[in-house]
């Protein structure tokens, strides 16, 4: 395993010093040690590390700062390698985390880092692109049964509402004031979310359409 730079983001001091420790141990090189989302972001994006060890609740709040803040990293860098550490699974901002970039991340509960050899090996895995979720996780993933419309990002859900009045993606772009490059963007990820493949007989917009109408 080749030696990785590694940002941390946690707010215990004991779990950040403890996660360095065990690190460097094994030949990582830790660049940056924190304890909230915004410092999370800014060290990412200035140090760009092979991966990233960030927990998800942080302060304030400390419910899901964490995973809001590894979803704001990846909209800003989408090839940001992410492994989010949790007490229990957290699910609010998951979806959003996992349909972003091309891999690259993990989500794991702490209790995994127990066992080290498999800690480490997960974290290799994720930084190389792979994708590691714990057994917990993927359960409570396929357990909500939501509709899938609520998976949406807030701007995908208003650039489906849109759609929904019958705007072309041009007439979009005009009303969002973004390019035409990003509504075509939105509306794939929206096709993608929605399960809505190139190859279905019916016409994806008019399927996604529908969906919306039904939610």
């Amino acid at each position: 395993m080749r030696p990785l730079r590694i940002v941390i983001a946690d707010d215990s001091v004991l779990l950040r010093e403890g996660l360095q420790l065990l690190l460097a141990e094994a030949g990582h090189e830790v660049v940056a040690s924190v304890g909230d989302g915004p410092s999370m972001v800014e060290a990412v994006l200035a140090h760009r590390p092979d991966v990233a060890v960030v927990d998800v609740r942080m302060p304030p709040s400390h419910t899901d700062e964490g995973l809001r803040a590894a979803v704001e990293v990846r909209r800003a860098w989408p090839g940001a390698r992410l492994m989010v550490l949790s007490q229990y699974v957290e699910v609010s901002y998951a979806d959003d985390l996992l349909t972003t970039g091309d891999g690259g991340i993990g989500y794991l509960l702490k209790d995994r880092v127990s066992d080290i050899d498999d800690f480490l090996a997960s974290l290799a895995s994720v930084a190389q692109g792979g994708t590691v979720l714990d057994p917990q996780v993927v359960r409570q993933l396929m357990g909500r049964r939501r509709d899938p419309v609520d998976v949406l990002t807030p701007r995908e859900r208003e650039v489906l509402g849109l759609m929904a009045e019958g705007r072309s993606n041009a007439a979009i772009a005009g009303a969002l004031t973004v390019t035409l490059g990003a509504v075509e963007k939105h509306t794939q990820r929206i096709f993608a979310k929605l399960g809505l493949l190139p190859d279905d007989a019916a016409h994806r917009r008019v399927q996604a359409v529908l969906r919306y109408l039904r939610s």
